[in-house]
């Protein structure tokens, strides 16, 4: 699908409850999930609940500082082992604790130890001692780690996850995402498929249509490329003179023919109208100095150099060091990656802007939505954070996500008409939702997999 072929697939991945069940088992129980950051289980006896579809899983940290994780169910009589309500708007988004050394089912009192072996049986004997450790053992779920992510897989059998996440965790991996810390995280039930959700941020695409007041500040032509499971966008230019690495992300000049200018009031519009991340206070400082320390006449290629030089310089001063990003990756680098299944990543050099979407309950027509900002800190500064509810309002997320959401919704909607025909995904902007619909089709059994429009 890279040749940049016409094509489309079916709806049914976003209406269909019978996909929906389909997913619960085909999809979720086969694939790497970020659960939660490293930073939220730092200490031994530190654990908390992810839940996806119909399983919920506990993640743990043992004395000897590694991870454990298990499915949240006692293998007496399926009681969970920790009570985890639905994630009803505003209440409950996990369980999470301290100091853990056992787990004691509610019911009838079974015990557990954090490695998952059972240490306590009411009345053995009545099973006539036939009852053995495999039998009485909570089941135990993948767990490794990347970038500062947990992340869990439910398949005994499967790839490890430096293989899932392939080049793309390379690249990304090179940004050290985990030296940054949260600086806000946010969630909200949604009224939308989780596809249909994360389809909105994998694209720049949309841009010209749904943030309007962004085209005085930037032009946002946009290409994407498929790295097997996973894609990145990026922005492309039809103008040579704005050809560069760097013009690819979210650091690069504006529109206007004073770049000195346009480079900050692009980048602040940005930063100021994405609730305060998609970038750093220190860029945006560093920008407003361009007009001022640079001469009239400079290129776009020099004031973008002489920008992350004074922004690299000033962090520095604070405390915050700039990892050293190879060119090849500089080259590949892009401005946000897709990372299949559910998880999206928009990252800068010294921060990122991410998203992770989840089935809610049993209804194809909703989903948990959630965002966070990561930043570099200066040591013992970063912020205290938990997951906030917040209702998708331009005064909770800023006004660029509001028009996100005033999107999602109809999209929805819009795709039950009779008279939609199906999708027609942007050939070269859009690769990264085709993508996601040929890997979902590979664990589907088929299903809803594009195919090519063959039109003379």
């Amino acid at each position: 699908m890279d040749d940049e072929v016409l094509s489309t697939y079916p709806t049914e991945a976003f209406l269909s409850k019978e996909y929906l069940e389909a997913e619960k088992k085909l999809l979720w129980p086969r694939v790497w999930q970020m659960v939660e950051r490293e930073t939220d289980l730092p200490n031994p006896g530190d654990w908390m609940t992810y839940n996806v579809a119909d399983e919920s899983i506990i993640v743990l940290r043992k004395d000897d500082g590694s991870l454990k994780a298990f499915h949240n169910v006692c293998p007496h009589r399926g009681r969970q082992l920790v009570s985890v309500p639905d994630m009803l708007p505003g209440k409950v988004h996990d369980v999470r604790g301290n100091n853990r050394k056992n787990f004691i089912c509610g019911f009838h009192g079974w015990t557990f130890d954090l490695d998952g072996q059972n240490t306590y049986i009411l009345d053995p004997q009545d099973w006539d001692n036939k009852l053995t450790p495999e039998m009485t053992c909570l089941s135990e779920v993948k767990v490794d780690t990347w970038a500062g992510y947990i992340y869990i897989n439910m398949d005994p059998d499967c790839v490890p996850l430096k293989e899932w996440m392939g080049r793309a965790g390379e690249i990304l991996g090179a940004y050290e995402l985990d030296k940054m810390r949260y600086k806000w995280r946010q969630w909200a039930i949604y009224d939308c498929n989780w596809k249909t959700a994360i389809e909105a941020f994998l694209e720049p695409y949309h841009v010209a249509g749904t943030h309007t007041q962004l085209l005085a500040y930037g032009d946002y032509y946009a290409l994407s490329k498929q790295y097997g499971l996973h894609s990145v966008s990026s922005y492309d230019t039809r103008d040579d003179k704005f050809k560069m690495n760097e013009s690819a992300g979210t650091t690069r000049a504006g529109k206007g023919d004073d770049p000195r200018v346009s480079t900050y009031e692009l980048i602040r519009e940005n930063y100021e109208t994405v609730n305060y991340s998609a970038s750093t206070e220190s860029l945006v400082k560093a920008a407003s100095r361009l007009k001022d320390e640079l001469p009239e006449g400079v290129s776009p290629q020099e004031c973008i150099a002489y920008w992350l030089k004074i922004a690299k310089e000033a962090d520095a001063e604070r405390g915050v060091i700039w990892p050293e990003i190879p060119d090849d990756v500089m080259a590949e680098t892009g401005l946000a990656w897709g990372l299949f299944p559910n998880q999206n990543i928009l990252h800068g050099v010294t921060f990122a802007l991410c998203y992770r979407v989840r089935p809610y309950g049993d209804d194809p027509d909703k989903c948990i939505f959630e965002s966070y900002a990561l930043e570099r800190f200066p040591e013992g500064e970063e912020p205290e954070t938990e997951w906030v509810y917040a209702d998708p309002t331009g005064d909770n997320w800023g006004s660029v996500l509001a028009q996100d959401f005033s999107n999602m919704q109809f999209v929805q909607k819009g795709m039950k008409s009779s008279g939609f025909r199906g999708p027609l995904p942007n050939p070269h902007q859009e690769q990264k939702v085709i993508n996601l619909h040929r890997n979902l089709a590979n664990f589907m059994e088929g299903r809803g997999a594009p195919t090519r429009l063959d039109i003379e």
